[in-house]
């Protein structure tokens, strides 16, 4: 496999970066997270003007069909940067649109830039469990009602459009009859709480009351939105693996030039040998999780389901381990210093932490991967 740029993607990459350390320095992004949106309009419309949120969209909605792979360029750069702009969320949610299909309005405002999207699968009940769904849609006439609470939906609040999993039929844990939809964000009886995250993000906890959504805002068939949902998951989950390796490189820079610099008995810390082969250690932990990650990214659209959650799931789990040894390692060969808000090392090291709690953490994707068909036959 070769795993080199395409010089397509380098573009991308280097567009990005240029932006980001230019124009979105750390101490940039501080002031917008201390703002009251706790986003910039502005970021987001340099990033719809460099072609990053057209990258994801089909071509026939005036996007560049990017694939998981060319997303993985973007997600390591943002990674690298720590942006706190509602990217994730508005990708993924476009991953709903297309598996489902029918909404190409939407996706053509997404390209353009003028759409946010937040997906709001998660209840306080369910943990990593997505197909736990108390909250309930309910027919009524041409439409539907909706009725519950999702938790720590990522960027809920700047959201336009809210991709949300509701229960038309079944037990309150089955697959089957989860129906999915895409939901103005200020409906009447929508409820929405916003706060920061520990990685500086915003998340929002959304009531639904009675809130009322044509047929039209139905994404697949009713009480069949398992299968999309599951796969926009597992595309989910794959990029924050590409996020991770992006910080997880930033992380160990920033530890290498920190072990140049700080002196101890007049010479710099990095000569001591026990603290070059931790070091080492981060490094091979990196680049194996870029390995990892890579192979879902590649993976992720495949048309054999099992061959697809088996992948995912072992990226997740696989990069879960290595960001929390590089994290960890970071903030103690910092000292002291790895703790606080004025260095990037203690905020990359909160996001790889959101990100491991992110769409399943280490354990769930471990116990995931073993409960393939195609397991025990491997092994």
């Amino acid at each position: 496999m070769d795993f080199n740029y395409s010089p397509e993607q380098q573009q991308f990459r280097d567009a990005l970066r240029r932006f980001i350390d230019k124009d979105y320095t750390f101490e940039h992004r501080n002031k917008i997270v201390r703002s009251e949106q706790g986003v910039s309009d502005e970021a987001w419309a340099t990033l719809a003007e460099l072609g990053m949120t057209a990258l994801p969209v089909p071509e026939a909605q005036g996007g560049f069909n990017g694939s998981a792979v060319d997303m993985m360029v973007v997600m390591q750069e943002l990674g690298r940067g720590i942006v706190v702009e509602p990217y994730f969320a508005t990708v993924f949610g476009a991953q709903f649109l297309k598996l489902a299909g029918g909404h190409d309005d939407l996706l053509e405002q997404l390209a353009g830039g003028g759409l946010k999207l937040a997906v709001a699968l998660g209840e306080q009940q369910a943990r990593h469990e997505l197909s736990d769904v108390a909250t309930t849609a309910k027919q009524d006439g041409d439409g539907f009602v909706l009725n519950g609470k999702k938790t720590v939906v990522i960027h809920g609040a700047q959201a336009d459009r809210l991709i949300v999993s509701a229960r038309s039929s079944g037990g309150q844990r089955d697959a089957q009859g989860i129906s999915l939809f895409v939901v103005p964000a200020d409906a009447a009886g929508i409820t929405r709480r916003d706060y920061r995250t520990i990685d500086c993000q915003r998340a929002a906890d959304i009531s639904f009351d009675n809130v009322r959504v044509p047929a039209s805002a139905l994404l697949g068939q009713a009480g069949a939105g398992w299968d999309i949902l599951d796969a926009a998951a597992d595309y989910g989950a794959t990029l924050l693996c590409a996020e991770a390796v992006g910080a997880m490189d930033a992380l160990n820079a920033a530890t290498l030039e920190y072990l140049k610099t700080r002196q101890q008995f007049g010479v710099p810390i990095g000569k001591f040998q026990v603290l070059q082969h931790r070091m080492a250690e981060m490094f091979m932990q990196a680049e194996q999780a870029r390995s990892m990650a890579t192979l879902a990214a590649v993976k992720v659209a495949s048309a054999d389901a099992n061959e697809r959650r088996r992948n995912v799931s072992a990226a997740k789990a696989r990069v879960g381990q290595a960001l929390k040894y590089v994290g960890q390692q970071a903030v103690q060969l910092h000292g002291g210093m790895g703790v606080t808000n004025e260095l990037p090392a203690a905020h990359h090291f909160k996001r790889l932490t959101m990100i491991e709690q992110t769409l399943g953490d280490t354990d769930y994707h471990l116990a995931r991967f073993a409960a393939q068909p195609d397991f025990r036959k491997a092994a």
